[in-house]
């Protein structure tokens, strides 16, 4: 009768004691106890890595590592690179960026970016997000924080400091007293979209309505001045 063995690898992988390895080096020593089971079977090291689904050099790399390392070998280990690029951020924009944060809190790097621009730095927008990340985390500037307050369904509501809601118990009574302003998205072809302003007085039903480029605050100052010279209940401009 002949008797048939696995090599001696494979009984040293079956021995080792893992209680006190890792989930992913356990699993890494299963894949390999695995693996050579299925290459004493007749099964060729590519067909048994493509069964297993790892990549038959990646195995060789865990074998080697067990090999000389031990079951250590198979823990994961840092893929941070022995390199880092330097950052090659001057103290001017540092502390430009860093000024800028400080005066608007709640801006993003989208909006914070565009000012050094005009002061002449040469920088992008990720590089001025990085800038206020490494901000943050040494302490300098403080995490942008949103102050509103929920509405009815959960939406986050933002307090306008420089506009006043209207009060529940106003009656307006004379033309004037209240106007509705809004604006609205249309869309005339795909990809042109122009914004259309309404303002309606509530008691006389006056409409006054103007097409834009955009909903800016350049926009909307033109759409007021505009109304007050359109709506006959306003003698004088809002300049005047």
């Amino acid at each position: 009768m002949k008797v048939f063995g696995l090599q001696r690898g494979f009984y040293q992988v079956s021995r080792l004691n893992i209680q006190d390895l890792s989930p992913v080096a356990e699993e890494r020593l299963r894949l390999l106890r695995l693996w050579d089971a299925l290459r004493q079977k007749g099964t060729s090291s590519f067909e048994a890595a493509e069964l297993l689904g790892v990549p038959r050099s990646t195995l060789y790399r865990w074998k080697k590592k067990l090999r000389e390392e031990g079951p250590r070998g198979l823990e994961p280990r840092s893929r941070r690179p022995k390199r880092v690029r330097e950052r090659r951020w001057s103290p001017e924009l540092i502390r430009a960026i860093k000024e800028l944060r400080g005066m608007f809190p709640s801006w993003g790097k989208e909006k914070i970016w565009v000012l050094p621009e005009r002061l002449g730095f040469e920088t992008s927008v990720s590089t001025c997000g990085r800038i206020i990340s490494w901000l943050i985390r040494r302490g300098e500037i403080r995490p942008s924080v949103l102050r509103g307050r929920k509405g009815k369904r959960g939406s986050f509501r933002f307090r306008r400091p420089w506009a006043m809601r209207w009060s529940g118990g106003l009656r307006p009574r004379e033309p004037g007293d209240l106007v509705e302003v809004d604006t609205l998205t249309v869309s005339l072809s795909p990809g042109r979209v122009v914004k259309q302003f309404t303002a309606r007085d509530v008691v006389s039903g006056w409409n006054v309505l103007e097409v834009f480029s955009s909903a800016s605050s350049s926009c909307g100052r033109r759409f007021l001045q505009g109304l007050f010279s359109r709506v006959p209940f306003w003698p004088r401009s809002p300049e005047e």
